[in-house]
């Protein structure tokens, strides 16, 4: 069943991060709307009142439009919204003016001067803050603030007020607005490093497998590199012997295929050390690579001693492909590993606190197909694969509160029988026959 959270938890880090930034700007613009348009209702009177809330309206809607697309422009997803900007900057502009004109020659009233300052103040205070959203420049940025405050300035002293009730005016702009450009371009410089960080992980992910793929062309170049060339070598003398007609061509024939052989030989072993994976070597690597993507990694229970070498590799290739999963397809922020040996069985859980965002395969006991098409469904598909060739059993699937658990249990062998005891069993069947 689908929990309500789930749009959210499905979401990586870096499109939570997009996704808080562009509605929290967004609420600015629902928050001027309804903290000065529909308040000025009351105090304005029914047809003053809905005019300006109705403008109060048009400029909150063109702030949301903006900061819609200013944070696509930041992604790189579309140009820069200059038309938008230079709109908003317009319509801040004139509705600011008719606002602190309203307050200095409207009708008396406390009511009244209170209103025409609160949309004079907060749309100018939110406007600058918006438009800052769409521009690179830091400077800049604080310099649109800036700008309107001086604006402020000349407009409220123009009009009659006092020079310092003017300096006092402009001062509240320049701090309110100040604070919102600071907001905003804090908020576009987290979102790009959360941006850069994730892909900073991606490449990291890539190089390693690039650097797991030059080590096993070094390995396999190391053992074919010199047979091919003996085997090239003898080859053209057999090839020169059997032209002259020396019977010493079918020795070196034999030495090819001999050669031939040994070099199938080791590369199986290259393939075969390659693919088994030691238990130890595993958890450590996984702990290191977990801890360095910033997922606190805590491994608990220490590997059996005496453990088959087929079950470590098992176990090994289980513990790489759960890393694996909470690396790629989740958005954890701690992983635990547990280890026991419990009823002739090795149990082995990788568990973490990223199952929504992880989509990270499947569910039910071994043998039964992912719950969904996950990107780790072929990966558990696998783990199931191997694990059954040795009687193993694989669950994973998401429990309670978006957390992931992956368990692998295996058999172990039945220990050796003493050869006295063997004796003596026989002994007291042969007295019972």
């Amino acid at each position: 069943m689908r929990g309500p959270g789930r749009w959210w938890r499905r979401k990586t880090t870096p499109e939570k991060v997009e996704t808080y930034t562009r509605w929290s700007f967004h609420f600015f613009a629902v928050m001027e709307f309804f903290s000065v348009g529909l308040t000025s209702v009351a105090p304005l009177g029914p047809r003053l009142g809905t005019a300006v809330m109705l403008v109060v309206g048009v400029h909150a809607t063109l702030c949301f439009v903006t900061v819609s697309a200013a944070v696509d422009w930041t992604r790189g997803r579309r140009p820069q919204p200059v038309g938008l900007l230079w709109a908003l900057a317009a319509v801040t502009a004139v509705i600011a003016a008719a606002a602190i004109a309203l307050a200095e020659h409207g009708p008396e009233g406390e009511g009244f001067d209170t209103a025409a300052g609160g949309v004079f103040g907060v749309i100018l205070i939110f406007g600058p803050g918006i438009i800052a959203l769409g521009v690179r420049d830091r400077r800049r940025a604080f310099g649109i603030a800036a700008a309107f405050a001086a604006g402020t300035w000349i407009v409220t002293f123009a009009i009659g007020a006092s020079a310092l009730t003017a300096l006092f005016t402009a001062l509240i702009v320049l701090a309110g607005g100040m604070f919102i450009a600071f907001t905003a371009v804090f908020s576009v410089w987290l979102l790009d490093a959360v941006y850069e960080l994730d892909e900073a992980r991606e490449t990291r992910t890539r190089l390693a497998v690039a650097e797991e793929r030059l080590r096993f062309g070094r390995d396999l170049h190391d053992v074919m590199g010199r047979n091919l060339a003996v085997i090239a070598l003898k080859s053209e003398l057999a090839v020169q012997l059997a032209q002259r007609g020396r019977p010493e061509a079918v020795a070196q024939m034999v030495e090819v295929q001999r050669l031939a052989h040994e070099s199938q030989r080791e590369v199986r072993e290259v393939v075969r050390g390659y693919r088994e994976a030691d238990l130890g070597s595993e958890l450590a690597g996984a702990q290191g690579v977990l801890t360095a993507a910033g997922i606190d990694c805590t491994i608990t229970g220490p590997v059996p001693a005496g453990l088959p070498a087929g079950v470590q590799s098992a176990l090994g290739w289980v513990v790489r492909e759960a890393a694996t999963n909470v690396l790629r397809h989740g958005d954890a922020s701690w992983c635990r590993v547990r280890l026991s040996t419990a009823e002739g069985r090795v149990v082995l859980s990788v568990e973490n606190d990223g199952a929504a965002a992880a989509g990270q395969g499947s569910t039910g006991p071994a043998g039964s197909g992912p719950a969904g098409s996950g990107p780790a469904g072929s990966g558990l598909a696998g783990l199931r694969e191997r694990l059954a060739g040795i009687d193993g059993t694989l669950e994973a699937g998401p429990v309670d509160k978006g957390r992931f658990m992956l368990t692998a249990r295996i058999p172990l062998p039945a220990p050796a029988a003493p050869a006295g005891t063997a004796h003596a069993r026989a002994g007291v069947g042969d007295i019972t026959r």
